[in-house]
């Protein structure tokens, strides 16, 4: 128990320690130990390296696997070191519905057996998803994980060792320069020759105590010093080694980078190459070929439609312009006992300059009536 207590103030007062020397290095107030621009560029290196490896890990899982909720509960399994369950993609859960669609409406039908023929292809895109997936996961997305918590907090705890290992060179450092200056006050005041009428000779006795003491001060912050210095360079050279070995993880990653590729590469062809099975059965299908003749037969009617209203010469189509309206059908006259004669025949002719028939009714016993212009 006296042993853990011993320790436990050892190390409270070398916290303490370095808290004040990292406080006063930022108010301006005590000397930094500088790197040099070689170890500055390494650090620079390492934490860009780290930056960017943790954006191109998250948005590839994005890439992968779109759903947050599906990720988030693939990360849980991860933590707890359990076998993430088999998902169903995307692809496959459309075929499957499809599928069921089919056995629904009717299997034999037209749609029916287009339904069954995309279900199928979408159920090949689906294996092929998940076979990329699978690769990607383990080619790609693992070694950079790997580095993230592996080989990165291996650095970062080096470095934070270094940093350390830092503040206690300067803190010895400004221990030893104060202690130079207390020795040289106490020497100045040693050398000068007392006065034994205006000063006692127990304050000259005490004066070269002081001088001797503080020798024995500067020797030891200077034996603290060369310890600490010793530790500081066997910690740089560690961290220096750590941090030179980015190369070779630059190098792990454009491999695992080319095999992403690659398993990318592979996915996109064959989904080409089933959507391209699937387009040439499809396109083999009498049905097909009706829907393209019932497509064609629209498209000619359409445009029949739009030659005849652009002959129209009151009728401009390209200016937006509504069609001319016919004139009102006109009101026949009551009868002798106040009824309307019904209409036997309904004669078309054509109204003069607007290329339109008009309508024309004829009562019996009556002459035609006709629109104006008639």
């Amino acid at each position: 128990m006296d042993f853990n207590m011993k320790k436990l103030a050892s190390d409270a007062g070398i916290f303490f320690t370095r808290a004040v020397q990292f406080t006063e290095e930022k108010f301006g107030q005590a000397e930094k130990t500088e790197l040099d621009a070689h170890f500055e560029n390494l650090l620079a290196r390492a934490d860009s390296t780290k930056n960017w490896t943790e954006k191109i890990l998250r948005q590839t899982e994005v890439l992968l696997q779109p759903n947050p909720s599906a990720r988030v509960e693939e990360f849980l399994y991860e933590k707890l070191d359990r076998k993430v369950p088999s998902r169903v993609t995307n692809g496959e859960l459309l075929a499957q519905y499809m599928a069921e669609a089919a056995s629904e409406l009717g299997p034999t039908t037209p749609y029916g057996k287009t339904l069954i023929k995309v279900a199928e292809a979408e159920k090949r895109l689906g294996a092929a998803e998940r076979e990329f997936i699978h690769t990607a996961s383990i080619n790609f997305l693992t070694p950079l994980r790997n580095f993230l918590e592996g080989d990165w907090k291996t650095i970062s705890k080096e470095r934070r060792l270094l940093q350390n290992r830092r503040l206690d060179l300067d803190a010895c450092k400004a221990r030893l320069k104060k202690a130079k200056a207390a020795e040289a006050k106490a020497t100045c005041e040693g050398d000068t020759v007392p006065d034994f009428q205006e000063t006692r000779p127990r304050n000259y006795i005490l004066s070269a105590s002081a001088s001797a003491l503080w020798n024995d001060e500067v020797d030891k912050a200077e034996q603290e010093l060369r310890v600490a210095q010793t530790e500081f360079d066997r910690q740089a050279e560690v961290t220096r080694l750590l941090l030179e070995g980015i190369s070779s993880t630059h190098v792990n990653h454009l491999r695992c980078l080319h095999e992403f590729v690659e398993s990318q590469t592979t996915y996109y062809a064959q989904c080409y190459r089933h959507m391209l099975d699937l387009q040439k059965q499809l396109g083999s299908s009498s049905l097909s070929t009706a829907c393209r003749a019932w497509t064609l037969t629209g498209s000619s009617a359409r445009g029949a439609t739009r030659r005849a209203r652009s002959r129209s010469p009151t009728w401009n189509c390209s200016a937006k312009q509504p069609p001319p309206q016919l004139p009102p059908a006109p009101v026949l006259a009551p009868g002798r006992r106040g009824r309307v004669r019904p209409a036997t025949c309904l004669l078309v002719t054509p109204l003069p300059g607007v290329g339109r028939p008009a309508r024309s009714v004829h009562a019996p016993g009556r002459p035609a009536v006709r629109g104006p212009g008639g």
